[in-house]
């Protein structure tokens, strides 16, 4: 039957307090993530089928404790619940509810209730609160609030049925109101509601508290608010603080009157015990580095068959092709530009997912936050804020986000040195140029039998990228000279056997968004490079055979080889040949030709662009046997040696200059946005360009 009715469905609470796993639970594979419009603010929505009549769009909201907002994200949430007018305003919230620590998640729940919102109270995590020994009496929870609680988990699905039920029955909002302005604004109040038509006296309040952060008001909106609250000695921090405490009394009162059994302080006694262990200030250090080293170990030994398969997959498909496809430019564009420029990025999808399986995992098992607990200590030591671990670890999959993720850091002093630092950390961009040139360089020996050469140069990649990181921010910070000084203040979430399914979407969201991302930028290059690198200025191109011809009149060349020489020919005649040559004399020292300085340039729009460019540029008059990638590197000849022109010298040089070079436009965009103006992204690219060449000249000199 047609679904006849949408509902629209927020699902707010507290930061690890279950959304996304009730997210996951509600809406499957029926996901979308994007952006709020004018904002990079992830906007996670989906579809859930409630019943036969009923179909949920649920919008996961970022994680907030109250309706004051102290990052970006925060504000996106006030923003949408303040504005009953709005395209994201919700018909009702599903609060969810960490039932072991309830009272720091009613502040917003109090906020929503007098704000009108219907509302539903999930209290997720029931299992360990009963195991905890905590009792609550729920319907007296209900009666009290006056809305609908239900008992969830989000791990086993458990009462996402009766969600389910409830939220296709009209519930109203609450008829309770939690917080009443003193006399002396009720004035104020009443104005700021009738001027702008609104249906409560808290939203209203939330008008004159919040006049700069809500974006729906016009300026000239919020000169008339500025202009009343000043005529009414309205002091916003002096009258939010009041609130705040009388809210808590308010929550505390309500507890002692729901909660029949308080927690046994020793359930958690398990967790301190290990805790003792992983975050020592020795033994903490050693277990992070062995779980990263396994991490490396795997994606190696575990992505390494499916890798094969897919490389030799687009190799057989693009020769099957060529055999087929009649002669011409745009059959020659598929099969010598756009399959090999997609296989140099496909190839390493089973890496990826692994990377980020592995990251999931740590995160779903709560270890994650012990790791940016422990690593905060180190981090002060070099200048950074306690809060920099999360952009630093969060870099590990992509800059863009991490550098967003430096808006919760209050000191701008630390967040630009932050801003600055994040790029050296090892994206997964990097990813597929570090394996490519490592399983080149590095034999895939087995050191005592187990432990694999080429995971443990990747680990170390990684670390070099880190340890670049933290000698940078201890640079900046005598240069900037900052006293400022904050704190990490972090909840340590329990202790869980990591949710699978959650893994699972983890790795699917993900994934599709490596794949396709950079799919859309390495499609483009790819056609762009693959005219470039098929058409050259003046007659070179038409007359090469004809050259090679006459040059090799007296060599008894194969019709392959021939054929092998006029495209090299072609090639280093192209456009994109004479960018390279153009390019060569200053990368030369590095070990480099004016074949791999295409692949630097290119790979500006997206480091793992190298990958494709090269598989692009090597397949122009490849032999069969050379048309998987590893195939196309190793067999090519540095003509001055006569020997590969893939040494262990020059792969490492690559290496060395992918770990700390910028490449990376989009991630330079970020910078500009955050630090609004183009002095530090310049400042950044130039330090990090720098620092790549020369160490990269250090390298292969000392090599070579």
């Amino acid at each position: 039957m047609t679904a006849t009715r949408t509902l629209r469905v927020a699902l707010a609470g507290k930061p690890n307090a279950g959304k996304s796993s009730l997210f996951n639970l509600l809406t499957g594979l029926n996901q979308k993530i994007g952006n709020f419009p004018g904002i990079t603010v992830d906007k996670r929505t989906g579809s859930c089928q409630l019943d036969s009549n009923t179909v949920a769009q649920v919008m996961d909201l970022p994680g907030i404790y109250s309706l004051y907002p102290r990052t970006v994200d925060e504000k996106i949430v006030t923003d949408i619940l303040a504005d009953r007018k709005g395209t994201y305003y919700p018909d009702c919230v599903v609060l969810v509810a960490d039932a072991t620590n309830l009272k720091n998640c009613m502040l917003l729940l109090t906020q929503l209730i007098d704000l009108q919102i219907p509302t539903v109270l999930a209290l997720n995590m029931m299992d360990l609160a009963a195991r905890s020994g905590q009792s609550i009496d729920v319907k007296a929870l209900a009666s009290t609030l006056d809305l609908p609680v239900v008992m969830i988990n989000g791990r086993t699905g458990q009462g996402v049925a009766e969600l389910k039920k409830l939220l296709t029955t009209n519930f109203k909002h609450s008829s309770k109101t939690i917080y009443k302005a003193g006399e002396e604004l009720e004035s104020l109040i009443k104005d700021i509601q009738q001027k702008f038509n609104l249906t409560t006296p808290y939203q209203a309040y939330q008008f004159l508290q919040q006049t700069d952060n809500l974006s729906f008001l016009t300026p000239a909106d919020k000169a008339y608010i500025t202009s009343r609250a000043k005529d009414a000695n309205f002091f916003q921090h002096k009258y939010q603080g009041a609130e705040t405490v009388m809210r808590y009394g308010s929550i505390q009162d309500l507890l002692n009157k729901v909660t029949l059994k308080l927690s046994d302080p020793e359930w958690k006694k398990f967790s301190y015990r290990i805790d003792k262990i992983l975050t020592h200030k020795v033994w903490g250090y050693l277990i992070f580095f062995a779980v990263l080293f396994l991490i490396f170990q795997a994606i190696f030994a575990w992505a390494q068959i499916p890798m094969d398969f897919i490389d030799s997959t687009f190799a057989r498909l693009s020769n099957v092709l060529d055999d087929y496809f009649p002669d011409g430019p745009f059959f020659d564009l598929i099969t010598q530009g756009i399959i090999p420029g997609i296989g140099g990025i496909v190839i390493f999808i089973p890496q990826i997912a692994i990377l980020f399986a592995c990251i999931s995992i740590l995160e779903e098992s709560g270890y994650m936050a012990r790791v940016v607990f422990l690593m905060d200590k180190l981090m002060r030591k070099v200048g950074l804020n306690g809060k920099s671990v999360v952009p630093l670890i969060s870099g590990m999959a992509c800059a863009i986000p991490a550098i967003m993720a430096t808006r919760t850091i209050e000191s701008w002093k630390d967040r630009l040195i932050t801003i600055f630092v994040t790029p050296f950390m090892s994206c997964s961009a990097r990813l597929p140029v570090f394996t490519i040139l490592v399983t080149l360089i590095i034999p895939d020996v087995k050191l005592f039998g187990f432990f694999n050469y080429q995971g443990l140069v990747l680990m170390g990649l990684y670390l070099l990228g880190f340890f670049a990181a933290l000698i940078s921010a201890f640079v900046l910070k005598v240069i900037i000279k900052t006293t400022e000084r904050s704190y990490l203040i972090m909840e340590m979430p329990t202790y869980r056997k990591p949710k699978w399914s959650n893994v699972g979407y983890t790795i699917i969201e993900k994934t599709k968004s490596f794949v396709f991302e950079a799919g859309k930028v390495i499609l483009a290059i790819s056609i762009v490079l693959w005219v470039l690198a098929s058409y050259g200025p003046g007659d070179a191109m038409q007359n090469a055979e004809e050259l090679i011809q006459r040059e090799a009149s007296e060599a008894k060349l194969t019709t392959e080889e021939f054929e092998a020489r006029v495209a090299a020919y072609k090639l280093e005649h192209s456009y994109a040949g004479i960018i390279g040559k153009t390019l060569e004399p200053a990368i030369q020292p590095l070990g480099y030709d004016w074949k791999i300085g295409i692949a630097l340039v290119t790979s500006f729009a997206a480091r793992e662009v190298f990958v494709s460019t090269i598989a692009t540029i090597y397949s122009l008059g490849g032999t069969e046997d050379e048309q998987t990638i590893k195939g196309r590197l190793r067999s090519e000849i540095n003509p001055d040696t006569g020997g590969p022109r893939y040494t262990p010298a020059v792969g490492l040089s690559l290496l060395v200059f992918y770990t700390f070079a910028m490449q990376c436009m989009s991630t330079l965009a970020v910078v500009k946005r955050e630090t609004k103006g183009w002095k530090w992204p310049l400042i950044q690219l130039a330090y990090m360009t720098a620092l790549a060449y020369v160490s990269a000249l250090i390298i292969y000199q000392s090599l070579a």
